[in-house]
C-alpha cells in the first residue's frame, strides 16, 4: 500500500512576481490589495502571516503574461508511456514555443518546426505567435496534433507535413495537468479507525447511549446496559467497536468550559443597532473536554476503566487505529502545555496498556499549528502495526521506525538538517519520500530539498541538489521527477532528473526575469549575521529603494513576524516586495531569528515561555551587522511593523527594546497570550490552570510576556490597529493594552477598523501606517488629506 501526503508541483514555491506588491495571506488574516498612490508616494505594506495555519506558499509564477518573468514554469504533459512530455512556454509580446523532452535519452527540444508550421498554416501567421494551446501525439508518436481555439491541424512529425484536423475545436487552453497535482497536504492516517457505529461489525449487537449510559440489544431484542456512571455533565458520547464484535470501547466525555468570546459589530450593513456576535473560544488555562476511556467486553457484560489519565483536549477526539488482528488499539494522547506525548495500546480483551511511545520534553513537543510541517507526527502503517514518528528527541526534527513488537524507537535519518514534510510513504518498497532542510551545509539552511531513505535508514537518496528552495512535480510513474528551484535573489532554474538516484538528465529552463529588471526592481539581498550565540547563522533579506544613493542616510524598517509556528523569511524569487515603502525612502529588513522554527530544537527552543524575546536580540545584532556593512543604514532610526503575533512583536519592541526600536505600528496583536486562543499559546507557552494564569506571582511567565502588563515600560512611538470584528485574535486583547497605556498615562495612536478583521485595515490602515512612519522616522508631515472634501483614490 502506498500513502501520498503531497506532492508539489514545479513552480508551486515560487513568488508570484504578477502584482507590484507581493502580498502573502494566510487563513485568518483579512488583507486588501495594496494600491499605489503615485502622487502621494503610500507604499502598501504587506501583512505578516497570522496566527493559526501559517502563511500560505509562496503564489505560483503564471505562465507569462505581464509579469516580467517568463520560463519560471514547466507544466508537463506525459505521453509515451510515460517517457516523453512536452509543456508550452508563454513569452513576451504573446509569444509562445513547444516544446518536447524525451525523458529516456535526456533530450529537450522545440516539439515540431514552429516556422514550417505557420509557413503552412498560411499567410499572416508569425511562427512565434502560432493559433495553438495544446498538443494531443499519437501512441505511435509519428503525428501530433495541434489544437487551438479556433481550430485543430495534424502534423505528420516525419515529413513535416500539415493538415487542417477539422473546424470544430473546444478552446484547449486548458492545458493537461501533471497527473499529480498539489492539493492541502493529507496526513497518512493508516490503517482507518473502526466506524463509530452502533451496529456491531459482526451484525450481532446494536450499541446505544440512553440517560447518559451505553447499552446494547441483540437480535433477539434482548437488552443489556453496560455502564451506570454515565450522568448529566459526565454522560458516555463515543461508542466503537472493535473489528471482531468482542469488546465496545466507549468514551465519557466531560465537557470543557466552552466560554465565549464576543464581538460588536458597531456599523452593520444597512445601519440600525449594534450587532453582538458571540462564539465559543477557549483561551489558555480553560478546561477542556476530558475523555475517559471504558472498555465493555461483550461476553462477560465486565466494564473495565481504563488506567490512564483522561484525553483532554480543546478541539479534537481521541482517534483509534487497530492493530492487524483486532485485539488491540492505539490512540495518541498529548498531555496539557504539550511536554509529552503517547501513543497508548490498549488490549481490547484484557483491558491492558501500554505505551508504544512515551516521549516528554522539558520544552516543547511541537503537536500543533504542524500545518507548515506538511506531516503528522504518528504515521500509522497499513499492512503492519509498525509506525513512522517523527520526533526532535535528538535536537532535530527526524523520522523513526516503531515496531509494536518490542515498541523501541530506530531512528531512520540522522545529522543536523530538519526534515520538512513526508510526501509519501511506500510499505511493499519499505521507503519514505520527504523533504527536508539543512543537509547542504554550502546551502541557506531554510532551503527545502527532496529525499527517499528505506525504513531501516540505509538508501538515502537526495532528489534535488541545487542550491535554492525546490519544488517537485514527479512523472506518473514517479520515473522522473521535474524540479524547481529558486533563491530570492535568483530566478528559478527547472531541471528534469531521475528518481532512481536524483541523477540529472537535462535542464529544462532558465527563468527571464529582465523585464522585472527593465522596470527598475532589483531582487532582495540575503544577508547573513551571527546571532546572540556567536555562533548561530541568523538569515534575511535587505530591500533597498530603486533609487538607493551610496552617500545616502535611510531609516529601515522590519517587517516582523516570530510566530513560532514556522520561518517567514522568503526563501525563493518573488517579484516587487515593499516596493511602496522603499520608494518613500526606507529600508526594509525581514528576519528569522531564535524563537522560530526550521532549525535546531535549541533554536525552536527560544520561544518557550518566553514570547516576548521575539528574537530581538539576533535582529537587533543582524542589523547592526548590515549597518556596519552599509553605513547608509541609519540605526538611530529604525521602526517596525506586524501583524497578529506580529503585532505582539511589534509592540514588544518598543516595550522592551527601545533603545533600539524608535516607532512601531502593531495590527490585530496578541497582545497578552492569556487572551488569545489556547490552541497556539499553550503550544508555546505551557500550560497554567486558570486558578494561577492571571496571578500576581513574579514567576507567572504569561504576566511576564504580557505587552498589557509591561505596558508602562513604552517609550518612542507606537499605533496601534485593530479590526473590530477581528475572528481570530480577540479585538478585546488590544483594547487592553489600550486601557493600561492609558492608566499608565502613556501617549499612543490608535485605529479601531469598523467591520474590520484580522488585518490592517485595508488600504486606510495601510496608508495611516505609512504616514506614522513617514512623520516619525523620516520627520515629515505626510499630506493633509482633510484639505478637501473630496475622498482622494484609496483613502
Amino acid at each position: 500500500m502506498i500513502k501520498t501526503n503531497f506532492i508539489t508541483r514545479a513552480g508551486a514555491s515560487l513568488a508570484g512576481a504578477l502584482a507590484a506588491a507581493v502580498v502573502i495571506a494566510s487563513p485568518g488574516l483579512c488583507s486588501a490589495t495594496p494600491e499605489t498612490h503615485a502622487a502621494e508616494r503610500h507604499p502598501a505594506a504587506p501583512p505578516s502571516p497570522a496566527d493559526g495555519p501559517l502563511a500560505s506558499p509562496q503564489r505560483p509564477q503564471a505562465r507569462g503574461g505581464n509579469t516580467g518573468m517568463y520560463r519560471a514554469q514547466v507544466t508537463a504533459n506525459w505521453f509515451a508511456d510515460n517517457t516523453k512530455f512536452w509543456y508550452r512556454n508563454d513569452l513576451p509580446q504573446g509569444a509562445r514555443e513547444f516544446i518536447l523532452v524525451d525523458a529516456a535519452n535526456g533530450t529537450r527540444g522545440p516539439a515540431f518546426d514552429h516556422a514550417a508550421v505557420a509557413r503552412q498554416m498560411g499567410a499572416g501567421i508569425d511562427a512565434a505567435r502560432l493559433p495553438v494551446n495544446e498538443l494531443q501525439f499519437s501512441e505511435d508518436g509519428t503525428t501530433v496534433t495541434l489544437a487551438g481555439a479556433n481550430g485543430r491541424w495534424v502534423l505528420k512529425l516525419g515529413s513535416g507535413n500539415l493538415a487542417r484536423g477539422g473546424a470544430e475545436a473546444a478552446d484547449a487552453s486548458r492545458a493537461a495537468a501533471p497527473a499529480e497535482t498539489r492539493g492541502r497536504p493529507q496526513p497518512p492516517r493508516g490503517r482507518p479507525r473502526a466506524e463509530a457505529t452502533d451496529r456491531s461489525p459482526d451484525g450481532k449487537w446494536t450499541a446505544s447511549i440512553r440517560e447518559h449510559n451505553v447499552f446494547i440489544r441483540g437480535d433477539d431484542g434482548t437488552e443489556i446496559q453496560l455502564s451506570s456512571d454515565g450522568r448529566g455533565g459526565n454522560p458516555y458520547r463515543r461508542l466503537e467497536w472493535s473489528p471482531d464484535s468482542t469488546s465496545l470501547l466507549a468514551w465519557r466525555v466531560e465537557p470543557g468550559d466552552r466560554k465565549q468570546v464576543h464581538l460588536l459589530r458597531s456599523s452593520p450593513e444597512g445601519g440600525g443597532r449594534a450587532q453582538l456576535e458571540s462564539r465559543a473560544y477557549d483561551l489558555p488555562g480553560d478546561q477542556f473536554s476530558r475523555h475517559e476511556p471504558n472498555l465493555f467486553t461483550v461476553a462477560d457484560r465486565q466494564q473495565i476503566k481504563l488506567d490512564i489519565e483522561r484525553f483532554e483536549h480543546g478541539w479534537l477526539s481521541p482517534r483509534l487505529n487497530w492493530s492487524q488482528d483486532g485485539s488491540r488499539c492505539r490512540y495518541v494522547q498529548v498531555d496539557r502545555g504539550h511536554q509529552r506525548l503517547r501513543v497508548v495500546e490498549v488490549d481490547t480483551r484484557s483491558g491492558g496498556l501500554r505505551y508504544l511511545i512515551d516521549e516528554k520534553s522539558d520544552t516543547f513537543i511541537w503537536t500543533t499549528h504542524t500545518e507548515n510541517l506538511r506531516l503528522e507526527l504518528v504515521n500509522w502503517l497499513e499492512k503492519s502495526d509498525e509506525i513512522i514518528y517523527v520526533s526532535e528527541q535528538d535536537g532535530w526534527r527526524h523520522l523513526y521506525l516503531v515496531d509494536p513488537a518490542d515498541a523501541e524507537m530506530r531512528q531512520i535519518t540522522k545529522g543536523e538538517w530538519v526534515v520538512r514534510g513526508i510526501e509519501r510513504i511506500d510499505e511493499d518498497a519499505r521507503q519514505i519520500w520527504f523533504s527536508a532542510s539543512g543537509k547542504n551545509p554550502d546551502q541557506d539552511p531554510y532551503f527545502l530539498h527532496h529525499y527517499r531513505v528505506n525504513f531501516d535508514g540505509s538508501g538515502l537518496v537526495a532528489l534535488t541538489e541545487g542550491n535554492g528552495n525546490h519544488s517537485i512535480q514527479f512523472s506518473p510513474d514517479r520515473n522522473h521527477l521535474i524540479a524547481t528551484y529558486s533563491r530570492p535573489d535568483a530566478p528559478p532554474m527547472i531541471e528534469l532528473r531521475r528518481v532512481a538516484d536524483g541523477k540529472l538528465v537535462c535542464k529544462l529552463e532558465e527563468a527571464d526575469a529582465s523585464g522585472m529588471m527593465s522596470r527598475g526592481w532589483q531582487p532582495p539581498e540575503v544577508f547573513v549575521a551571527k546571532g546572540r550565540d556567536g555562533e548561530t547563522d541568523i538569515w534575511g533579506l535587505i530591500y533597498r529603494p530603486r533609487d538607493f544613493d551610496p552617500e545616502g542616510s535611510y531609516p529601515i524598517i522590519e517587517d516582523i513576524y516570530a510566530g513560532p509556528q514556522g520561518s517567514f523569511v522568503p526563501k525563493s524569487f518573488g517579484g516587487p516586495r515593499y516596493q511602496s515603502l522603499t520608494d518613500l525612502g526606507f529600508v526594509v529588513v525581514k528576519i528569522d531569528g531564535m524563537g522560530t522554527a526550521n532549525r535546531s530544537k535549541a533554536f525552536h527552543d527560544v520561544c518557550f515561555k518566553n514570547l516576548k524575546d521575539g528574537g530581538f536580540e539576533d535582529r537587533i545584532l543582524w542589523m547592526k551587522a548590515a549597518a556596519a556593512k552599509y553605513p547608509q543604514l541609519d540605526l538611530t532610526r529604525v521602526g517596525v511593523y506586524g501583524n497578529s503575533a506580529g503585532g505582539q512583536n511589534a509592540a514588544a519592541a518598543v516595550l522592551f527594546h527601545p533603545e533600539f526600536y524608535k516607532a512601531a505600528v502593531a495590527s490585530c496583536g496578541c497582545h497578552d497570550n492569556r487572551m488569545d486562543k489556547a490552541s497556539w499559546n499553550e503550544q508555546w507557552m505551557g500550560y497554567m490552570p486558570a486558578e494561577s494564569i492571571y496571578s500576581n506571582d513574579p514567576d507567572n511567565w504569561y504576566s511576564q510576556n504580557s505587552n498589557i502588563d509591561n505596558a508602562h515600560r513604552l517609550r518612542g512611538k507606537l499605533f496601534l490597529i485593530v479590526g473590530e470584528m477581528d475572528s481570530n485574535v480577540p479585538p478585546e486583547s488590544t483594547m487592553r493594552l489600550v486601557d493600561a497605556l492609558v492608566r499608565a498615562g502613556k501617549d499612543f495612536d490608535l485605529l479601531v477598523v469598523p467591520n474590520g478583521g484580522h488585518g490592517m485595515g485595508g488600504a486606510y490602515g495601510q496608508r495611516r501606517m505609512e504616514d506614522f512612519f513617514v512623520r516619525h522616522l523620516l520627520d515629515r508631515e505626510p499630506p493633509d488629506r482633510n484639505a478637501s472634501g473630496r475622498t482622494p483614490a484609496g483613502n
